[in-house]
């Protein structure tokens, strides 16, 4: 069974590699995950958001920064910024609890600054 750093890092990696498929596999069926606009359950309601980060943030000169990344048992938390080609992610945090080694529990929360 994979450790909690594990199931972070293997989300970070498919994070960075566009891999849909990959990061959605890290979610458990039940999964919650808490977004700006309300909650999301299960990994195909979460689909369409992750397709939506993949396309911005495939865009030419994106770059992406880890500011932070605690891990605590079951608990993980991670702070980062980052830049595409239309917005500048001032902050972004993302908090994990993972259980059985999947994501059962995920929310994020964003400081945007659109460009232009």
């Amino acid at each position: 069974m994979r450790s909690t750093q594990e199931v972070v890092d293997h989300h970070l990696e498919c994070f960075g590699r566009g891999d849909l498929d990959g990061i959605l596999a890290d979610y458990s069926s039940t999964a919650v995950m808490f977004t700006p606009t309300g909650a999301l359950k299960g990994p195909a309601a979460m689909r369409p958001v992750f397709q939506t980060i993949f396309t911005e943030f495939g865009k030419p000169g994106t770059s992406f920064s880890m500011k932070h990344r605690s891990v605590d048992g079951d608990y993980a938390y991670i702070l980062w910024s980052a830049e595409t080609a239309d917005n500048a992610y001032e902050m972004g945090t993302d908090t994990f609890v993972v259980r059985n080694d999947q994501i059962i529990v995920h929310s994020f929360a964003l400081k945007i600054r659109a460009k232009g």
